[in-house]
C-alpha cells in the first residue's frame, strides 16, 4: 500500500444513518469532496489508523472505503468508526484521520448479523495492529497538532 500512511481531514457530514442505528457501530462520514480526492488507486476496503475530532484527543479508528456491498451503495463513501465513546454527535466538526494499515477488501454478507460480526472482528484486529510500535508512533504525528483547515488531503 504505497499511499499509507494517508492523512486527510474534513467536516463530518450526515451519512446513511445506518452505523449507530442499524449496526450499533457509530461512524463519522466525510463529505463527497474528501472521498473524491482519495488517490484513484487506493483500494476499497477496511483500513485502520488514528483519528481526532477538532483539536481533541487522538483515538484508534477503522474506516470503510468503498461501496458497502451489503447495502449496494451507488456512491463511494468513507465511513470512520472511532474507537471511543463520545457524549454527543459531532456533525460539522473537523475529523482528522491518519490511515496507517489495510485489514481486508470489501465483501458482501449473507445477513446483517454476519456483517456486524465481521465488523467486530475488524475492530479487534485493528486494535492489535495499532499497538505495534510502527503504528503507535503515528498517533503522535504532527498532523494532529497543526492548525485545522476545512479540507486537507495528503500530508
Amino acid at each position: 500500500m504505497r499511499h499509507l500512511p494517508y492523512f486527510c481531514r474534513g467536516e463530518v457530514v450526515r451519512g446513511f444513518g445506518r452505523g449507530a442505528k442499524e449496526l450499533g457501530i457509530p461512524t463519522a462520514n466525510f463529505p463527497e469532496q474528501v472521498v473524491d480526492n482519495l488517490p484513484a488507486d487506493l483500494s476499497s476496503g477496511i483500513y485502520y489508523g488514528w483519528a481526532s475530532v477538532g483539536s481533541g484527543d487522538v483515538h484508534r479508528m477503522m474506516v470503510s472505503i468503498g461501496w458497502n456491498p451489503y447495502y449496494k451503495n451507488t456512491k463511494k463513501s468513507m465511513e470512520t468508526h472511532i474507537m471511543h465513546t463520545f457524549k454527543e454527535d459531532f456533525y460539522g466538526e473537523i475529523l482528522n484521520v491518519a490511515i496507517v494499515g489495510y485489514l481486508r477488501p470489501e465483501r458482501n454478507f449473507d445477513s446483517l448479523e454476519s456483517l456486524i460480526s465481521a465488523i467486530h472482528g475488524d475492530i479487534e484486529e485493528a486494535k492489535k495492529r495499532l499497538d505495534l510500535p510502527e503504528h503507535l508512533k503515528l498517533k503522535e504525528d504532527s498532523f494532529f497538532q497543526v492548525p485545522k483547515s476545512k479540507i486537507m488531503n495528503g500530508h
